[in-house]
């Protein structure tokens, strides 16, 4: 029995079953046809090829083996291994030594018939005859390596299965503990099975895992080699570190194998890592690697190592330039691979076999033609990676005169009876120095981190183009957790802010401060932010990775501190400019006060009827109220209201539009959901040319990403007109009708523009629409900032307000009552307003902080609000709320924040919500308290009059409280303080009553709204979508460039309506599996050049932004919304889920809970 039939016999599991499963994984990145299907089917022959796996892994060899591990004490176990090793090897020696002597003399042959140069029957007999002799190469090779291969893809069989672990098959359970064991004893582990040229990625993470178990999660320098077969790499790190790689019987390294070094005691000191771990590799260029397949697999294995390495030693041996050419093109390019990739490795070149290396200016001219090579070779690397490379130094930091060491032969003479050389000792041993010094410079990378890594290299190799398709997992990581710092420190501004709006808002409202130092007030918050941001990105564990990021984070901090501020100077400018604008009337509201207060009075005194009824004396006032409004107004003109139906129609009008069309338009009311139509083609008249002239044509097939372009258009117009319209001073010079001209004529311009670049035009009715839809968005703006004004001038409504003031006072006089309780009760009715504002602006402000902190959805970064929005959409099922999100997700989302504040507020969290409410009506009581016994105290030692203690009063209770402008003219006579401080409590505990059963809806109607405060808060991010399926970026930063675009929950384009082109077929591919196959796509309706999906930055600008990494289409989500709302999607695009788009089998059977499962596996990933 030969070694091939040992190993099929007794290690069947990682033979023909797992060479099959790798080819059918690689296929899976080059799916083309019906993609979805497709790989459903590739998917499920996996799952049966684990099977036929699981099925035949109870070998009686694997089990001896296996309990051989598990049985024996840690040093016989290394007796049994070695002995094991030692036995195996005669079984390989003699097989290999007739196959090795027929493999070179059958290539002598091939490079004979080579040289005549031409293309012969007999070459290609010779060559298939060298390819049969490399498979039987390759399976005449047998250590110990095939029974850890074996054991890997047990383990990996039954793991992907979910196999529960009873009986017998317990044992695979504890394979990656067994392998920990020796790896850390340093034994080499198989990285990279060879013969399949696969990483078995289930394996070596839960073998990696089990390490970090025992030895924690250790830092480790990574040191790979690269170099062609035969070169010695095996030998010299045998030779520097004592390692155990294979060498003996012939055998070479295949694929590659990683062993860890442990850094001895003197030494550990040094260095900011506790381990090697050394990564040695198959010879790039082997010869049994024949074939077309050979330069995509040096790039592979070449671009794994280097990645994965912290330095990558690169070893040449002999000087023959054409070998030195081919393995120098493989490395340059697995560098400017990884430098696109942000990953910055360092690198050696060891030249073994070189004659005379003491020979300086031999060294130096060596060492020119290297460099010259290099650059030869960056220049070509550069070509087909598409970069700009000049030399080999801008791929990565190399010295010529420092990085490139020469080694003597190891033999001196012919083996096997030529004695080695000592030289060859010394060069290890200087290039081990050398190592060990860049190493000392380096931090290293944890375990866990590296354990990513292979995932993340391995992932991006397996499609074709490794750039667009890496994905850096740990650097994923740690960004998302910044960014929930960043969320912290934000709101820690924002909520600083919010407190300094309280304080300033009132008084300016009230006339007490006209101008603002807002800098000056955040200067102590935004420096403790500022030096939290220094600490956090010195201290964090993953402070290396977090480096790149921290210039960005300072900035986009100093820019958000610069915007809450810009933000609030012109609110309260805008107040101020209010304030400004009314001075007039304020003039004459002081007079009207005065002249009223007086009026009251003497009514009183005049009347002097204390035994009157209620109703007896709110006749007498009302008899004598109308004449003295009509005496004091007798000058003053109305404001009139606004009759915006009536100019809306009018500016229509003037704009040329017929009234039939303006009345049509308004009686239908379809304008109002015109962003959320789901077909625009009754809007559209398509142009052809003929002659050079464009000809109208009507249209009934109209693409869905027009249909999009469309919607985006709209919703562009509504914002820009918005944002135009809320500039007009409305709150301070009241409404004009130009505003509206302004705005129609702003949607004219619009139009007509986006029809410019267009192959088709609008009707009429689409212009009609489009403005009454903007007229309507700004419509209750435009009310609300009218009454402001309204209310800020109108004296009317001014003495209309008052009434029951001035009642209350001549009622107060007619009783007899004193002039200090009469300010009293002038005074208390003052405070409660203020303080019922007070105490619910507070609140608001706090029901946000808290739901900022504790709340789920809202205490994480920008994607976790995402996952939770969907999960809440899977909840309820409601079509409507989908369309919106798919649509317009940030209306969705913002939909989402005021139901949960609602919900938290009303419902969830309904209690703490009112203890936060109780808190501050608490607090604010206490303040007044404290401030009327420290007021009337003082102005009693300083013998004070009435407006000293309003002043003393009024300044202790600010900021917190800010109290109206009381006139003390009329109250002179007040000289009794202690009096009226107990006319004060009187109506204090009045109020604390009143305000003890304010109601949580009061809080909502206040000025700090807290789900306008959380939207504000967290919508203020990034909210670009897919160019493929319009999924929104998840980056919690609105601005994050040179970041790309990113979000992990892409979908299939058939969502937003996407179809194939001429069919009615919707797309059910999505974009993340469409990026790994071999189809095409136009970036435009209208484009003629196609694109491969590989390559889809290259096909503009909007796909360039974009970052979408393969991920096998992994998430349930969507598949189950397309199941569920199957019908009610063919229905509202009038499209069908048929042909090309026909829904997998798989996907009917996930159910919700899959569906939102699927969102929080793609969160932690």
């Amino acid at each position: 029995m030969d070694v091939s039939e040992i190993k099929e016999k007794f290690l069947p599991c990682e033979g023909q079953l797992w060479h099959e499963w790798c080819k059918i994984n690689k296929e899976l990145h080059h799916l083309k046809g019906n993609i979805e299907k497709e790989k459903g089917q590739k998917i499920h022959q996996l799952m049966e090829l684990r099977q036929k796996q699981c099925d035949v892994s109870n070998s009686e060899l694997m089990r001896l083996f296996t309990e051989s591990l598990k049985g024996l004490p840690p040093n016989d176990r290394e007796y049994f291994l070695k002995w094991t090793q030692i036995l195996i090897d005669p079984l390989t020696t003699d097989y290999l030594s007739s196959i090795l002597q027929s493999y070179d003399e059958t290539w002598s042959e091939v490079l004979v018939l080579k040289k005549k140069h031409e293309k012969s029957a007999q070459l290609n007999e010779k060559q298939a005859e060298l390819e049969h002799l490399s498979k039987k190469l390759q399976s005449a090779t047998f250590g110990l390596e095939h029974f850890f291969r074996e054991m890997g893809q047990i383990y990996e069989a039954h793991k992907s299965l979910k196999k529960p672990s009873l009986g017998q098959q317990a044992d695979w359970t504890k394979y990656p503990e067994l392998a920990a064991d020796l790896m850390i004893k340093g034994h080499p582990m198989e990285l990279m099975d060879g013969d399949a040229g696969h990483v078995p990625l289930i394996w070596i993470s839960s073998l990696l895992k089990e390490v970090i178990k025992k030895l924690g999660d250790q830092k480790v320098f990574v040191l790979s080699v690269l170099g062609v077969q035969s070169s010695g790499k095996s030998t010299m790190l045998n030779a520097m570190f004592g390692l155990q790689f294979a060498v003996s019987a012939g055998r070479c390294t295949k694929g590659a194998y990683m062993q860890l070094v442990k850094l001895s005691e003197e030494i550990k000191k040094d260095f900011k890592f506790e381990y090697v771990l050394v990564v040695d590799t198959e010879g790039l260029r082997a010869l049994e690697l024949a074939g077309n397949a050979t330069l995509h697999h040096d790039n592979e294995l070449a671009t794994f190592v280097v990645g994965l390495g912290n330095m990558t030693l690169i070893n040449i041996f002999g000087e023959n330039p054409a070998e030195m050419q081919d393995v120098l093109q493989i490395v340059v390019q697995a560098f400017m691979r990884m430098k696109k990739v942000k990953l910055s490795p360092s690198c050696m070149f060891v030249h073994q076999n070189v004659t005379d290396i003491s020979a300086t200016e031999k060294n130096m001219d060596r060492k020119t033609r290297l460099q010259e090579k290099l650059d030869k070779m960056a220049q070509l690397a550069a070509k087909e990676e598409v970069c700009e490379v000049e030399c080999f130094s801008d791929v990565i930091a190399f010295d010529v005169q420092k990085d490139v060491k020469y080694f003597a032969q190891l033999w001196e003479g012919s083996p096997p009876m030529a004695p080695p050389n000592p030289g060859y000792s010394e060069s290890v041993q200087e290039l081990k120095a050398v190592i060990l010094s860049k190493a000392s410079q380096s931090n290293g990378i944890l375990l866990s981190h590296f354990n990513a890594k292979i995932q993340d290299l391995w992932n991006a190799l397996m499609n074709e183009h490794f750039v667009f398709s890496f994905r850096n997992t740990q650097e994923i990581s740690v960004y998302r957790k910044l960014e929930v710092q960043y969320g912290n420190w934000t709101w820690a501004l924002r909520s600083e802010m919010l407190n300094i709006e309280s304080q300033l808002y009132s008084r300016i409202e009230k006339g007490q401060l006209d101008k603002v130092y807002l800098e000056k007030q955040m200067s102590k918050k935004y420096t403790e932010i500022t030096k939290a941001i220094v600490a956090y990105f010195k201290d964090d564990k993953d402070k290396e990775i977090l480096a790149q990021w921290r210039g960005q984070f300072e900035l986009k901090i100093k820019e958000f501190h610069e915007e809450l501020i810009r933000d609030l100077k012109r609110k309260l400018n805008e107040v101020i400019q209010q304030n400004n604008a009314r001075k007039k009337l304020d003039n004459k509201k002081t007079e009207f006060e005065n002249k009223l207060f007086q009026k009251s009075k003497e009514l009183a005194h005049q009347l002097k009827c204390t035994d009157a009824d209620e109703e007896e004396l709110k006749t007498q006032f009302n008899t004598v109220w109308s004449h003295w409004v009509k005496e004091l107004t007798s000058d003053v003109k109305p404001i009139e209201n606004v009759n915006l139906e009536e100019d809306q129609f009018n500016v229509l009008q003037d704009l040329g539009v017929e009234c039939s069309l303006i009345n049509e338009s308004k009686q239908s009311q379809k304008y109002k959901g015109l962003s959320e139509a789901g077909d625009y083609s009754h809007y559209i008249t398509s142009k052809r040319s003929i002659g050079g002239f464009w000809k109208r044509t009507k249209t009934n097939v109209f693409p869905t990403q027009k249909q999009e372009n469309i919607r985006l258009f709209i919703n562009q117009v509504e914002q820009e007109g918005l944002e135009t319209i809320k500039r007009k001073p409305v709150a301070i010079r009241g409404y004009s009708s130009t505003y509206l001209q302004e705005l129609a004529n702003h949607v004219k311009q619009k139009v007509t523009e986006f029809e410019s670049q267009r192959k088709y035009t609008f009707k009429k009715e689409f212009t009609v629409d489009l403005s009454l839809y903007v007229f309507d968005k700004a419509e209750s703006w435009l009310l609300q900032s009218h009454k402001t004004y309204k209310d800020n001038n109108n004296v009317f409504s001014y003495l209309d307000s008052k009434e029951n003031e001035y009642y209350n006072i001549f009622r107060s006089f007619c009783k007899g009552s004193s002039s200090a309780i009469v300010f009293g009760e002038i005074m208390c009715k003052n405070l409660k307003v203020s303080a019922v504002e007070a105490v619910c602006n507070k609140t608001g402000v706090d029901i946000a902080g808290e739901m900022m902190c504790s709340f789920p959805a809202f205490s994480g970064n920008r994607l976790n609000l995402e996952k939770h929005v969907l999960a809440s959409l899977a909840e309820k099922k409601n079509f409507n709320r989908f369309i919106t999100y798919i649509q317009d997700p940030r209306k969705q989302v913002e939909a989402f924040i005021k139901e949960e504040v609602e919900k938290y507020m009303f419902a969830t969290q309904n209690i703490k919500a009112q203890n936060v409410l109780n808190k501050n009506v608490e607090d604010i009581t206490r303040l007044v308290s404290q401030a009327l016994f420290e007021a009337t105290d003082e102005v009693k030692n300083k013998k004070g009059d009435i407006e000293m203690w309003v002043e003393e009063f009024s300044s202790k209770l600010r900021p917190n409280l800010t109290l109206d402008t009381i006139s003390c003219q009329d109250f002179s006579d007040i000289n009794n303080f202690d009096f009226l401080k107990e006319e004060v409590e009187k109506g204090l505990k009045n109020i604390r009553r009143e305000m003890n059963s304010l109601s949580l809806k009061k809080v909502n109607e206040c000025r700090q709204k807290p789900e306008q405060i959380l939207i504000d808060q967290l919508c203020n991010c990034c909210w670009e979508r897919c160019p493929f399926c319009a999924a929104v970026c998840t980056n919690t930063l609105k601005d994050h460039s040179p970041d790309k675009h990113s979000v992990p929950f892409h979908r299939p384009p058939g969502v937003t309506g996407w179809h194939k082109r001429g069919t009615v077929d919707l797309f059910i591919d999505f974009c993340t599996t469409l990026v790994a196959s071999d189809r095409r796509f136009y970036p435009e309706p209208d484009s003629e050049q196609s694109f491969p999906y590989k390559q889809y930055p290259t096909a503009g600008e909007k796909y360039a932004s974009w970052s979408i990494t393969a991920d096998a289409s992994k998430l349930a989500y969507w598949k189950w919304f397309i199941c569920h709302f199957q019908k009610k999607l063919e229905d509202y695009y009038n499209l069908k889920f048929q042909g090309w788009g026909e829904i997998p089998q798989q996907w009917k059977h996930l159910s919700k809970e899959d569906a939102i499962e699927s969102l929080n596996e793609m969160c932690s990933l």
